[in-house]
């Protein structure tokens, strides 16, 4: 304060000049500045500043003196993360499942704080009790977590990076707040009888950013690709695969293309026959998180169950056995009607339920002919569900009469947009798939999958 750090932006993250700018604060929200001296506001009265207890601040007040004292000894000053608290306090001995005697914690000694030097630990004073001690780790899920339908609202509106752990309770903390596996968390402008420890140390540390992903249509795709299966019907990603590679057996496979990849996981499975697969998708958010399971090796994500209610889910690569193929994979995205020239040399290129909602079918299936490798294979899977949201009329590849009143199926019309640089190796086979949309509500589809190769 008295080397104007409340008015020093270099010191305050982003979020936090945010709420510096708002408020204009000056100083601890309990400090009562009178003349050139502070009173302290206690919540009984308001008596002199006491130096020697615990400062009521809020995170972003916390983040700001470590970043200040950073600067001014040339040390690596932060708060603790979650994991270093459970630490201290597992070195301090404080072991005990409910906080009791020796601490200033659930109204056992004052209705306020008191001085930091009086409740000693092993080496350490107030590991527990006088006030919460903010962290950086923003609040996350364990695994296997789930909502529990008499609480549902308590944890999952946190889960959002907004919400930061305190660790420790603080004088007036009872129940389950004064328990040493308890996790509560706050948005980091509020105060909450919560001061901080700081730690010196060499280590840059990676604070968990892990969003649950909300958007309905990529939560949808990641459960469809990620997630469970659906009334004894196998995971189509996972089928897509394994139907190219045994297509591709005897041929040489190093090299392949997931056009129209969503989410990715056809493409991790690929990468386990394959040297190399790229995935390539239209939508930014679907190889967002495609990006997203390669780099953690986890995605989370809600699902619908009825209206507004939803349920949160965590899906691991290594549950699924394919962490193995992450460095195989390489991700981006773009238009299937007009791909960058890189894209080319593949043994294998899978269309998956894609050349029904691109604009142009047969612009798509003529490149597919210049980026493949003689004697690969083409793997072009689809309903066809033409609609002219997507592809406009005149560009359907079947699926309408000729103007001489004949029939012409997209299974047909895709043979003949594919011309003489390619063959039929097999029949057209069924593959079925179901995309849950609700707790009561899913999509059964039948995709048509269909191999040629490459003559010429």
């Amino acid at each position: 304060m008295q080397e104007g750090g409340y008015n020093n932006a270099k010191y305050w993250e982003a979020e936090g000049n945010k709420w510096r700018e708002y408020t204009k604060a000056q100083y601890p929200v309990f400090w009562i500045k009178k003349g050139d001296d502070y009173l302290y506001r206690s919540m009984l009265e308001e008596h002199p500043l006491p130096l020697d207890w615990p400062v009521d601040v809020n995170y972003h007040e916390a983040k700001a003196f470590c970043n200040y004292l950073s600067e001014k000894t040339g040390d690596l000053i932060r708060l603790p993360t979650e994991n270093e608290w459970q630490a201290l306090r597992q070195q301090a001995g404080v072991t005990q499942t409910v906080y009791s005697e020796g601490f200033n914690i659930a109204l056992q000694k004052y209705a306020s704080s008191e001085p930091v030097n009086v409740n000693k630990s092993g080496e350490f004073y107030d590991v527990v009790g006088n006030v919460w001690q903010w962290t950086e780790t923003p609040i996350y899920p364990f695994e296997g977590f789930n909502v529990h339908p008499l609480y549902d609202d308590f944890t999952t509106p946190t889960f959002d990076n907004k919400h930061n752990l305190i660790k420790g309770g603080s004088w007036v903390s009872t129940g389950n707040e004064a328990m040493k596996d308890s996790r509560y968390a706050f948005r980091r402008h509020f105060f909450q009888h919560a001061g901080f420890r700081y730690v010196q140390g060499k280590r840059v540390i990676a604070v968990n950013d892990f969003d649950y992903e909300s958007d309905t249509q990529v939560s949808q795709y990641s459960e469809f690709h990620y997630g469970d299966e659906y009334y004894g019907v196998p995971n189509f990603a996972k089928a897509s695969a394994q139907f190219c590679i045994d297509a591709m057996q005897g041929r040489q496979h190093a090299k392949a293309l997931d056009l129209g990849c969503a989410v990715g996981r056809s493409t991790f499975e690929l990468a386990k026959y394959f040297d190399h697969v790229d995935g390539i998708d239209f939508s930014a958010r679907f190889i967002k998180t495609a990006f997203e399971m390669q780099e953690r090796g986890e995605i989370r994500y809600n699902l619908i169950e009825e209206g507004e209610l939803t349920s949160f889910k965590a899906r691991k690569l290594s549950a699924l056995g394919l962490d193995d193929s992450v460095d195989n994979v390489a991700f981006a995205q773009g238009d299937a009607c007009n791909l960058k020239p890189q894209f080319t040399g593949y043994d294998l290129i899978f269309l998956g339920n894609l050349i029904d909602r691109v604009y142009s079918p047969r612009k798509v299936l003529t490149d597919m002919a210049t980026r493949l490798n003689k004697g690969g294979l083409l793997v072009v899977a689809s309903p066809f569900t033409w609609l002219e949201e997507y592809t406009e009329r005149s560009e359907w590849l079947g699926g309408y009469k000729d103007e001489n009143g004949e029939t012409l199926s997209s299974t047909q019309a895709l043979e003949d947009a594919l011309g003489h640089s390619f063959k039929r190796i097999a029949e057209p086979k069924d593959i079925p798939f179901v995309i849950r949309e609700t707790k009561r509500k899913y999509q059964h589809t039948l995709s048509e999958f269909n191999v040629f190769e490459k003559i010429e």
